[in-house]
């Protein structure tokens, strides 16, 4: 007979409170709404974006 293994869940996401700006806020409101995805999804997807794309300018 096949065991049935449980393994540990692995922890991928975190809480983290941020302070935005109310009119920021809105728009995300409005594109969750248009999109039909969560508000918390397109912020995360927006900080993915942001640091695949992001460029370090040093100082001169």
């Amino acid at each position: 007979m096949e065991k049935f293994i449980i393994t540990p869940k692995e922890e991928k996401n975190v809480t983290m409170t941020i302070r935005i700006d109310k009119a920021l806020q809105e728009k995300y409101n409005a594109l969750s709404a248009r999109t039909n995805r969560s508000r918390n999804e397109l912020i995360g997807m927006a900080l993915q974006f942001a640091l695949d794309h992001m460029e370090i300018k040093e100082k001169s």
